[in-house]
């Protein structure tokens, strides 16, 4: 069910892969607890697709659950563990709510895991590219907001700028 979730998700129908993976997630829960490789993957997967859907609060609630969790249990260079982190830093810097700490903390995330994806995986990878981009991106997002947060139109235009460049990098 939960495959048939992703399928869902990555042919358009957010809402109906919304749905089945909290089902999933869910049952997984019930059936094998939060500790389960398992739980720990359904959960992964019904974020992104939280994530995907831009339920941003939804996303960035249930990660900040499981994180916590994949980190005791699989640990930090788990690949699933990265990926919950950096999904989690993509809600936090593209929430059109998200306050200025909130975008500090999407780019300290990606800080703390880029180095980590690098050793685990190798700079040439598509996920620690990923993790780049998303870097770039919150970073220049974090820019232009503490830029307009001070009313200063040049830097305003510089974090424009780098988010641009970091866009086409994509």
């Amino acid at each position: 069910k939960d495959n048939l979730a992703v399928t869902y998700a990555r042919l358009g129908r957010l809402d109906r892969a919304a749905s089945m993976g909290r089902d999933v997630y869910n049952g997984y829960l019930k059936l094998t607890g939060e500790e389960s490789r398992d739980t720990l993957l359904a959960a992964l997967n019904y974020a992104v697709v939280l994530k995907n859907s831009v339920r941003f609060e939804a996303a960035k609630s249930l990660l900040r659950k499981t994180i916590p969790v994949a980190r005791r249990i699989i640990g930090e260079g788990n690949e699933l563990t990265l990926k919950m982190r950096w999904t989690y830093a993509i809600a936090l810097y593209k929430d059109a709510s998200a306050t200025l700490d909130d975008l500090r903390e999407a780019v300290t995330t990606l800080e703390e895991i880029e180095p980590i994806g690098r050793r685990v995986f190798g700079g040439a990878h598509p996920f620690v590219i990923d993790i780049d981009h998303a870097l770039e991106q919150s970073r220049a997002v974090a820019a232009v907001h503490e830029a307009a947060t001070n009313g200063d139109i040049s830097a305003i235009q510089a974090g424009l700028d780098a988010l641009k460049v970091a866009n086409r990098k994509i």
